[in-house]
């Protein structure tokens, strides 16, 4: 396992992180199972466990508090608040009357009195950065979280963010974790720059491409992944943008095999190979998931495969651009672009 530093932080973390979303009912993980991935990530070396609150409405923390029992110093324990957790209108958002309280259920949880970080989910319109930023940097001074970060949000958010962060005398946000595969790269070209220039530490999420990049979809074959099922579009083959991505994950293929590793070793070898990724979230449901995985943790992919990777998919793009999380409301919501 490779080790690298968090930003400026000086904490040490893996290149491989353990992303626990599919704990609970989203992956149909058991508490036996989750504890079996836990051991098994550990044994290997990971040495950062990422959940959130709203991952199976607060199963994933559970589960993650009962795995982690008795050994929380030997962890850097991550979590994430703002995407809403049930259908009242005030639990959800970046709000200090929200974050106060949802951290408090966090923790209680995760059976722990702290977080080592705590990322906004999302980029919240409603709530200005002076407002997230205070109430943050409260909860870091009162010893409840170590370090917060941001999840997913555009690259003039995050620079704004910086310069709030200055201006009001407050703590910054010292991570970023955007969506970053070999078939989606548009972060190359507008977030990686900016956190670089800040000193961000990077965790990317969806290495794999949400299975694309798995080795279990190819052409000729039925698609049954567990992902495919709960997100069907996303992998109907008539499409012009999958039918694009399956043609680049037959390439990938040919050039994982030539250079005599997996597909899923080129897709993890690919996003840490980036100078501005600090790690990447794996997000096994199984036990053999994890260890195919992690057999990537110490993958180094040659210059030769790296320029064929650029030939089959452009630097800066993205193959799926409809799946972007980070895109400006503006672009999606009409009313906020014209008078």
């Amino acid at each position: 396992m490779q080790y690298r530093t968090l930003g400026r932080t000086g904490v040490q973390v893996s290149s491989l992180a353990l992303g626990a979303m599919n704990f609970g009912r989203i992956g149909r993980t058991t508490q036996d199972e989750a504890t079996a991935i836990v051991d098994a990530a550990l044994e290997a070396g990971v040495n950062v466990i990422d959940t959130a609150d709203m991952y199976g409405e607060g199963e994933s923390e559970e589960m993650v508090g009962k795995a982690i029992a008795g050994r929380r110093d030997d962890i850097v324990l991550a979590t994430k608040a703002g995407m809403p957790m049930g259908d009242e209108r005030n639990h959800r958002g970046s709000s200090r009357r929200w974050l106060v309280t949802e951290l408090e259920a966090s923790l209680r949880r995760l059976g722990v009195d702290h977080v080592d970080l705590y990322q906004i989910h999302r980029w919240d319109p409603n709530t200005g950065d002076e407002e997230t930023l205070s109430a943050l940097t409260d909860l870091q001074r009162a010893g409840k979280i170590r370090y917060f970060g941001s999840s997913t949000f555009p690259a003039h958010r995050i620079v704004q963010a910086q310069w709030a962060a200055r201006e009001h005398r407050l703590s910054r946000y010292v991570t970023e974790q955007p969506s970053y595969s070999v078939l989606q790269r548009g972060i190359e070209a507008h977030v990686l720059p900016v956190t670089q220039e800040y000193g961000l530490g990077v965790l990317v999420w969806s290495p794999l491409a949400s299975g694309w990049l798995s080795g279990a979809i190819r052409a000729g074959r039925d698609i049954t992944t567990h992902r495919s099922a709960i997100l069907p579009q996303r992998f109907d083959t008539t499409t012009p943008a999958n039918r694009a991505r399956l043609a680049a994950v037959e390439r990938l293929a040919g050039v994982a095999e030539e250079a005599g590793l997996t597909l899923i070793q080129l897709a993890l070898g690919f996003v840490t190979a980036h100078p501005g990724v600090t790690s990447a979230l794996i997000g096994p449901r199984t036990v053999d998931h994890l260890h195919a995985q992690l057999a990537a943790a110490d993958t180094v992919l040659s210059t030769d495969v790296l320029d064929a990777i650029d030939e089959i998919v452009a630097p800066g793009s993205d193959l799926a651009p409809d799946e972007k999380h980070d895109t400006p409301p503006a672009l999606l919501d009409p009313s906020l672009r014209r008078r």
